[in-house]
C-alpha cells in the first residue's frame, strides 16, 4: 500500500505492523497491513463463512477474494489490516475516507472523517466483553492519527446484532441510506465522545 499525502488514516506496505497497543484485557494488540497474497487461505476463511454473510462475499472463489483485496491494497484511501492479538488473527480491519467512498455521497462527510469495517475472525482466550475490548483498541487505532475527528460506519441496517454493538460501543445511531448492494445505517462516533467514555 502506498503512502497517501492525506495523513487521515494509517497506512503501510503489505505485511509490515504499523501500530501496535498492549491491552490490559487483551495482551499484546498488533495491527498488520494485510497481504492479500500471504493471507489469503484466513481471508477466505473469515469472508465466507455463514456468520460473515453481511460482509457479502459469501460465494466468492479463493481468486475472486484475493483479486478484491489486491484492489483495496493498491488504491491510497483504502485500506486493510489483520488485528492479532497475542499473535492470533482476532480481526479483519478495512479504513477508508468516506469521501472517496459511495457512502460520501449518501451524507455531507467532513474532513477528519474516517471509516471503517469490521470482521471479527477469532478470539482466543475467553475474556469479558470482548467485542468491547477489541473495539477499543480499533478505535484508538484510527485516532491514533490527531487529523480523525470522527469515525463512521454503516453496517446493514438489517443486521440488528452490527447496529446495536455499535450503539454499546458509543455510536450515534444515524439515518438508514442506501448503499450499493444493500440498506446501511450510518453511526457516528467522535473523538471527544469517544475521550470521555474512557476517562
Amino acid at each position: 500500500m502506498s503512502a497517501h499525502d492525506d495523513p487521515r488514516l494509517v497506512s503501510g506496505p503489505a505485511g509490515a505492523v504499523v501500530h501496535a497497543v498492549d491491552s490490559p484485557a487483551l495482551g499484546r494488540v498488533t495491527f498488520q497491513v494485510l497481504d492479500p497474497d500471504a493471507h489469503l487461505d484466513l481471508l477466505h476463511e473469515w469472508v465466507t463463512r455463514p456468520t460473515s454473510a453481511f460482509w457479502g462475499m459469501a460465494g466468492h472463489s479463493r481468486e475472486q477474494v484475493r483479486d478484491v483485496y489486491r484492489y483495496v491494497d493498491g488504491l491510497p484511501t483504502h485500506h486493510a489490516f489483520l488485528v492479532r492479538r497475542d499473535g492470533l488473527p482476532i480481526v479483519l480491519l478495512q479504513t477508508y475516507e468516506p469521501d472517496a467512498d459511495p457512502v460520501g455521497e449518501v451524507y455531507d462527510a467532513l474532513p477528519g472523517d474516517a471509516g471503517l469495517h469490521f470482521l471479527l475472525g477469532d478470539r482466543g482466550p475467553r475474556v469479558a466483553r470482548f467485542t468491547s475490548h477489541v473495539g477499543d483498541a480499533v478505535f484508538a487505532f484510527l485516532f491514533s492519527r490527531p487529523s480523525v475527528d470522527r469515525l463512521v460506519i454503516e453496517p446493514d441496517a438489517d443486521n440488528e446484532r452490527a447496529v446495536d454493538r455499535a450503539r454499546k460501543s458509543g455510536f450515534e445511531l444515524g439515518p438508514h441510506v442506501e448503499l450499493p448492494g444493500k440498506t446501511g445505517r450510518l453511526a457516528f462516533l467522535t473523538r471527544a465522545r469517544w475521550e470521555a467514555s474512557r476517562a
